[in-house]
């Protein structure tokens, strides 16, 4: 399952993104509404956790947009707004849910896994699959077939990634961020991907499955079929 966190406070944020990482999620980090849009834009999110007070606008706004682009999206507010009057708002904006902080990150959990049950997805059994590979997302297992490849935790979050962005060619850079987070912003070499990939694509041959992985000179990679 994939994760935006649209939450201005960085160590929060931080705290947040490193349990759900340990949960097997993929989570990504915007600090603000303009970022958020961006990244919503290029990416399909399973889940949105929103702030409602940030630095460039309310989150209710971003609320409206995701409900009217992203219809599939589930959207949970984190707020520190507790009053009621501010949860009517959220949840007759069309949020999922609202959990007021501070909040125990187990009980956010739970609430993730709630909201995506009503969206009629079993997380017991929710499987990403692509030709001839098959990942189930709840048990973090990918298969080549019938063949079981012992993936790293990297290794298998840069197979999701490369799997739901299929056919868009992805820089090292966003690679980068997406696996390792923002302070590879400051990095000027990020060939450290390029072994990643390597060995991922090694272990799936090695299974028998296709090589998807596309070079696209000067920009970076595309997963794809064609």
């Amino acid at each position: 399952m994939k994760i935006i966190l649209v939450e201005d406070h960085k160590e929060l944020a931080s705290n947040i993104i490193n349990f759900l990482q340990q949960e097997n999620y993929i989570c990504e980090w915007a600090p603000n509404l303009s970022q958020a849009r961006d990244m919503l834009s290029m990416f399909e999110y399973d889940c949105v956790l929103l702030d409602i007070t940030l630095p460039d606008g309310t989150g209710i706004t971003l609320l409206n947009e995701i409900k009217s682009l992203y219809t599939s999206t589930k959207v949970i507010i984190i707020s520190a707004q507790n009053s009621l009057d501010y949860k009517i708002l959220g949840l007759d904006s069309g949020a999922d849910d609202y959990i007021t902080k501070p909040f125990p990150l187990p009980e956010l959990h739970s609430r993730i896994k709630a909201v995506m049950r009503r969206g009629n997805i079993d997380t017991a059994e929710e499987l990403l699959v692509f030709n001839e590979i098959m990942i189930n997302m709840h048990s973090m297992e990918c298969k080549i077939g019938e063949t079981i490849i012992n993936l790293t935790k990297k290794e298998i979050n840069l197979l999701i990634y490369f799997i739901n962005n299929k056919n868009r060619v992805l820089s090292r850079q966003a690679i980068a961020i997406h696996l390792w987070g923002d302070y590879t912003y400051n990095l000027d070499n990020v060939d450290f991907i390029y072994q990643h990939l390597k060995n991922l694509r090694r272990k799936i041959s090695e299974s028998g499955g296709n090589d998807y992985v596309k070079t696209i000179y000067g920009l970076g990679y595309k997963w794809s079929d064609n």
